[in-house]
């Protein structure tokens, strides 16, 4: 291309015929680069327009899906929270329940051991009465051999 400091150093050693000549050109190239120039601008200002205007969707697409990643994920949190606390009744339930049939047990153990022992009472009682039995038997004998001699 033409550039303008070419024009201006031609336009010093130039004669002044040539001088006036190059007035309407280097005027045309200056309204041709003022012109160039105007179209960069306004190309630079619609492009930086355009790619505000597209920056501005995307952040709004990418929040867009950011939320619905986060909905995504906080509705498994969140599914997973409910269930971790109807876990947690159902284990307080049962502690519940074990800590009530400890106690039934072990109330079953305590009749069951006294009934054990009293079983026990009445064979040692029936002992004790076959003993006695035994020993009333034997008196009953010594005295009928006593009193028949």
């Amino acid at each position: 291309m033409y550039s303008p400091q070419r024009s201006f150093a031609r336009g010093r050693s130039a004669s002044s015929s040539e001088s006036e000549r190059s007035i309407p050109e280097a005027k045309g190239l200056e309204a041709s680069l003022l012109q160039l120039i105007h179209d960069h601008s306004n190309t630079s200002l619609l492009l930086r327009q355009r790619t505000e205007k597209a920056k501005k969707e995307a952040i709004i697409k990418a929040t867009r899906v950011s939320d619905l990643l986060v909905e995504t994920v906080n509705g498994g949190v969140q599914e997973c929270y409910v269930i971790e606390k109807r876990i947690e009744q159902e284990i307080r339930a049962l502690s519940t329940s074990i800590t009530r049939f400890t106690k039934q047990t072990d109330q079953w153990l305590a009749t069951t051991h006294a009934l054990n022992t009293a079983v026990k009472e009445i064979g040692d009682f029936e002992n004790w009465i076959k003993v006695m039995e035994y020993d009333c038997k034997s008196i009953t004998a010594a005295i009928q051999n006593i009193h028949q001699e």
